[in-house]
């Protein structure tokens, strides 16, 4: 999660937000170039006092500065394409995970095990425990298992939501009368906080997703005592 005076991404939990986190690098150094060097070629102007009396055109630098950011879009373009049809690659799924968007609460089902099915509300500030976190924590956490690929599908039951999990890289949009998928690998053990990041309504942000991350055998015991209860 995000802590205090943190201005770069999140830690990534997953194998796509490493992508995202290796792609966003590389853009910025493609852009800090063309900061650099734009910049640099301003500032010179200030001192130029070259003048050229006999300068009518200039087809061999018009044809760089035409070719070379096209070249340049093409760096950027190729690895974005590549990481977009990652991101929506599925890989025969362990679990499946049905999340719906609710105002102002989160429904989970467990369809692979005879329908295990939650609501996850936030716990208010005047109910939450000392280790808790304010905003973010809720009633009962997704648990999902580690080093498993995971299919989540998405819809809401009233106006669009958004389930966003930043740490794995994951944003899909809950659209009421729609099914939307994606899938994530989760390849550490720990808790991953999110919200809704769509603009719902006026207590959208009170939205908090909260993912606990364990081990398989774990997960098959847990999955066991909600089955039986």
């Amino acid at each position: 999660m995000s802590t205090w005076a943190n201005l770069g991404l999140q830690d990534s939990a997953s194998p796509l937000m490493e992508q995202l986190i290796f792609f966003h690098d590389h853009a910025l150094l493609i852009l800090v170039m063309i900061t650099v060097l734009v910049g640099y070629l301003m500032f010179m102007l200030f001192f130029n006092s070259y003048i050229n009396r006999f300068l009518l055109h200039g087809q061999l630098i018009e044809m760089i500065w035409t070719i070379l950011p096209a070249i340049i879009l093409l760096f950027i373009a190729l690895p974005s394409l590549r990481l977009l049809y990652l991101l929506d690659e599925i890989n025969e799924p362990s679990v499946t995970l049905k999340s719906i968007g609710h105002q102002w609460y989160w429904s989970y089902e467990y369809s692979d095990f005879n329908n295990v099915e939650f609501d996850s509300y936030m716990i208010p500030t005047n109910e939450l425990a000392n280790d808790g976190f304010r905003l973010l924590d809720v009633d009962n956490r997704i648990v999902l298992p580690m080093n498993s690929q995971i299919r989540i599908l998405v819809t809401a039951a009233d106006v669009i939501h958004s389930w966003t999990i930043p740490a794995l890289g994951v944003k899909v949009d809950g659209t009421p009368g729609r099914l939307t998928q994606t899938n994530f690998f989760i390849n550490r053990p720990g808790l991953f906080f999110g919200q809704c990041s769509e603009i719902c309504g006026a207590n959208h942000s009170f939205m908090p997703i909260v993912i606990e991350s364990v081990p398989v055998n774990y997960f098959i015991k847990w999955i066991s005592n909600n089955v039986n209860s």
